[in-house]
């Protein structure tokens, strides 16, 4: 349908739970079509509903050339975290470390009501994990360790979109 403008640091809705997707209509059809329509732009691996300004539990991935997408995921973790670059496309330009596990997994559904997983380490792993966060109100600066966030938050203030 369209590639929908990204929201970004300081907008309520990415700071907003999003509420669960309780019945397949034509407007979570449109949805997933937009989240799909914007993540395949390069660059990009991740696209949540919120990020788009829609407080619906779905999002969309592009990770190692596999687009797709998944409803009411619930994630699981495994491993020790560790730090790892990372940006987010609602805070542009900025590249910092967040506290990211090595091992992710979600659980949804597709629009047909069927079963998805996916899972991986590395990128998917990191993908899983953020885009989730963005679900659940929460944006990578909240990963960082307190001394980086302090970092992040001047680039914030100092950027030219801010």
């Amino acid at each position: 349908m369209a590639v929908r403008p990204i929201r970004v640091f300081g907008d309520p809705v990415l700071r907003a739970v999003t509420a669960p997707i309780d019945e397949i209509d034509d407007g979570v059809r449109a949805l997933v079509r937009d989240l799909l329509d914007t993540v395949a732009l390069p660059g990009r691996a991740g696209v949540a509903a919120t990020q788009i300004g829609v407080g619906l539990r779905a999002f969309s991935y592009n990770v190692d050339g596999e687009i797709g997408y998944v409803l009411n995921p619930v994630l699981e973790v495994s491993g020790d975290p560790e730090p790892i670059g990372e940006g987010c496309l609602s805070v542009p330009g900025l590249w910092h470390d967040a506290v990211r596990h090595p091992w992710a997994r979600v659980v949804g559904t597709d629009l047909d009501g069927k079963e998805v997983v996916l899972e991986g380490e590395g990128l998917m792993a990191q993908a899983l994990q953020h885009e989730t966060d963005h679900l659940d109100g929460m944006l990578y600066l909240q990963r960082l360790t307190p001394e980086e966030r302090r970092i992040a938050m001047k680039e914030i203030r100092e950027s030219d979109w801010f």
